[in-house]
């Protein structure tokens, strides 16, 4: 990444829409974006049509970081069940963080609660990618009912990741990761 000096005020704004709204929510200023951002206004509305698509823009280019903080390292020698816990145990890592409030993209679709807002519809696309994946590995390990662990999984995810970043519960002891585990002995994964 650029450093800011160097960043185009496109890329400045993406990274602040990213920032602040995970900090503070959605509803964040348009001035507080444009000033963490160091662009006016009018550049602001010259490069997105909207807050809305700027949100959007900007959660749609953390997607890669985001889908690669829960790729196993080594995907090919990994087991299912292994590649299905490394997320769990990423969640748990992440969570470690002072600065850690929940998953952006749940964050995102709880606050917003409309659907068709440009920045749900990116946030709902990334959660369904994550189910899918459970799933996947879910078959691979032989589950009995791959749909019905993907479900579980992501539950678990989204709630100890709502539950941690609310600080209202500690990840660091191994709950998520052990209470995973369970649910891939409950199924039947290898």
């Amino acid at each position: 990444m650029a450093t800011t000096e160097k960043a185009s005020p496109r890329d400045r704004l993406l990274d602040a829409a990213a920032r602040l709204s995970y900090r503070d929510g959605v509803s964040v200023g348009i001035e507080a974006l444009c000033r963490a951002a160091g662009v006016s206004k009018r550049s602001m509305y010259q490069l997105f049509d909207s807050k809305d698509a700027m949100l959007a823009a900007g959660l749609e280019r953390r997607v890669p970081e985001y889908e690669a903080l829960f790729t196993h390292p080594d995907p090919e020698s990994a087991t299912p069940r292994e590649r299905i816990l490394y997320v769990f145990e990423r969640l748990q890592d992440a969570a470690a963080d002072a600065d850690y409030h929940g998953c952006p993209y749940l964050a995102v679709l709880v606050e917003l609660k409309d659907p068709e807002h440009p920045a749900s519809k990116v946030a709902r696309r990334v959660k369904e990618d994550l189910a899918a994946a459970f799933r996947r590995e879910a078959e691979r390990g032989g589950a009995r009912d791959p749909g019905l662990l993907a479900r579980q999984l992501l539950l678990l995810f989204d709630g100890a990741s709502a539950r941690s970043g609310a600080r209202v519960e500690r990840l660091d002891d191994g709950l998520a990761t052990a209470t995973a585990a369970a649910l891939l002995d409950a199924a039947g994964v290898r």
